[in-house]
């Protein structure tokens, strides 16, 4: 775009957005089918934890995935075809419930495997964490991104070991980084999620989290706001003794100055959350996606600034 100093950009976005990788990588449109493969997580069945983190839903944060009764196939099939009612472009299927490497191989491996064999997907996506990719599996997906793209989206949410503890995280940032630099010797493509907002974090932690992943050899990273759920155990502790949130000015602000210390190549997937709005607490604003995104760019417009443009390879 003419006066755009960034250069992952065709429009007036001054970061590295997952569209432009997406249209630039495939030459198309491309959008994620939310799926349920039936998995739970370590931090809930007692082998690291019960419970789930603290904010996380009963859903596993896969609000927008399909029906846990159907089989994988229904459930891709059906999204597929509801989002192609929307936007006319290929199908990404998207692991997203729960810890989707939380199963012994062979089940991982079932799960896959239509989907390997189907040329009109690009690429697949798999949330997970960090303490569920054992060597086999991460040799065995491996073997997959020979022949498709497969994305790992890793759960750490913030690089404060503190704050793993009081959000009940159920792992260290050491075996995040140990899982990082196994994956980065793969062809497998890294996504990680952060959030900001959480309890005993300021801004300073909040933008330490991003300095610290900047240093990393991960593709992509995801970027929202804490939602305060209903049910969750984050919404008893908030009704109880409700701790400070980040107002939308806050979170913007925030957001800029994370986007400028993070390497221009970093696909930025998402820059805001969606939760069942129904069931969203706090804070309300989060829930308008197209005022949060709309906000950041006029600002980054208004400050002259981009993603990279204080990014030094020495942070």
């Amino acid at each position: 775009m003419k006066n755009n100093p960034f250069p992952y950009s065709d429009d007036h976005k001054r970061y590295h957005t997952w569209n432009y990788y997406l249209r630039h990588t495939y030459h198309s449109k491309v959008f994620k089918v939310p799926l349920d493969a039936g998995m739970t997580c370590p931090n809930r069945d007692g082998t690291c934890g019960y419970g789930g983190c603290t904010y996380c839903t009963a859903a596993g944060s896969g609000e927008f995935a399909g029906q846990r009764s159907d089989d994988l196939m229904s459930q891709f099939l059906a999204g597929k075809k509801h989002m192609k009612a929307k936007w006319n472009g290929m199908a990404m299927p998207y692991f997203q419930a729960f810890t989707n490497t939380y199963a012994p191989l062979p089940v991982i491996k079932q799960m896959l495997t239509p989907f390997m064999g189907m040329d009109e997907i690009p690429a697949i996506c798999i949330a997970t964490r960090s303490d569920c990719l054992e060597a086999d599996k991460i040799a065995y997906l491996h073997q997959c991104a020979q022949t498709k793209d497969i994305w790992i989206e890793l759960g750490l949410q913030s690089v404060h070991d503190e704050t793993a503890r009081v959000i009940h995280r159920g792992h260290t940032f050491d075996q995040f980084y140990d899982c990082i630099q196994r994956l980065s010797k793969t062809k497998l493509h890294i996504c990680v999620h952060l959030i900001n907002g959480l309890p005993t974090e300021d801004e300073a932690k909040m933008i330490e989290s991003v300095q610290v992943l900047s240093t990393l050899p991960i593709h992509a990273i995801k970027i929202h706001m804490l939602h305060i759920m209903k049910n969750t155990e984050m919404a008893r502790q908030y009704e109880q003794n409700s701790f400070p949130l980040l107002s939308l000015d806050e979170y913007v602000n925030i957001v800029i100055q994370q986007l400028e210390i993070l390497p221009p190549e970093i696909i930025i997937q998402r820059l805001s959350g969606d939760g069942a709005q129904c069931d969203l607490i706090a804070p309300r604003w989060s829930a308008n996606k197209k005022v949060v995104l709309n906000t950041i760019d006029k600002e980054m417009i208004r400050r002259n600034t981009w993603q990279g443009r204080r990014y030094t390879a020495s942070l």
